[in-house]
C-alpha cells in the first residue's frame, strides 16, 4: 500500500509538478490555438526545422523576427525596461539563453545582457545587412534570430547582447526558491 501511494505521488508530481518545464508552447497563429511541437525547456537537441514548418507554429510577429531576421522597433519590446528576476528562454523553442542577473540597463532600446547561460546557448553569424558588419546572435538550439552582439557592454568582457524582446520568453524565479 505504501508503495502504491509513493508511485501515485511520483506520477502526480511528474504530471503536474514539472508540467511547465516540458510543456509545448501554445500560440495564436492565424486566430487558432496551435501547439508548437518544437518547444521544450529541457530538450537540448539541435533542431533542423524548415521555415515552412515554423510558420505553422509561431505567431506572425515572432516568425518575422526569429525566422526572417526582422527587428522590432526600438523601445517597444516588453523586456526593454523589465527587471524581473528569473530566466530568459528562446520564445520559439524554449532554449535557456540568459539569466536576469546578466541583464543591464541600456539606452539602445532593446533588452541587453552581458553573458549567456552557457556558451552553447547561442551561436553567432556574420551579418552584412544595411551596409554594416555586425555579429548576429541566434539561438543555439533552433537557429532563431535573437539580435546582435556588440563590444560596448559595461562589464570587463565588453559584451552587449542586444536582443529582440519578442524572441525572448521570461520565467520568473519561483517564490519559494532563493
Amino acid at each position: 500500500m505504501k508503495n502504491l501511494i509513493k508511485i501515485s505521488a511520483v506520477l502526480l508530481l511528474g504530471t503536474f509538478g514539472f508540467q511547465n518545464m516540458n510543456a509545448q508552447k501554445i500560440q495564436k497563429v492565424n486566430g487558432k490555438n496551435i501547439v508548437n511541437p518544437f518547444y521544450s525547456r529541457t530538450d537540448t537537441k539541435i533542431l533542423k526545422v524548415k521555415n515552412s514548418e515554423w510558420k505553422k507554429v509561431l505567431n506572425n510577429n515572432l516568425y518575422l523576427v526569429s525566422r526572417l531576421n526582422e527587428t522590432e522597433m526600438a523601445n517597444t519590446g516588453k523586456y526593454n525596461k523589465f527587471d524581473g528576476l528569473g530566466t530568459y528562454y528562446c520564445a520559439a523553442c524554449g532554449n535557456a539563453l540568459f539569466k536576469s542577473d546578466a541583464k543591464f540597463a541600456s539606452t539602445c532600446g532593446w533588452p541587453s545582457f552581458f553573458e549567456t547561460i552557457t556558451p552553447k546557448s547561442v551561436i553567432y553569424k556574420k551579418d552584412l545587412s544595411y551596409n554594416m558588419v555586425r555579429q548576429e546572435v541566434r539561438c543555439g538550439r533552433c537557429d532563431a534570430h535573437l539580435g546582435h552582439l556588440f563590444d560596448d557592454g559595461p562589464t570587463a568582457n565588453k559584451k552587449r547582447f542586444c536582443m529582440n524582446s519578442i524572441s525572448l520568453e521570461f520565467e520568473p524565479i519561483a517564490k519559494n526558491s532563493k
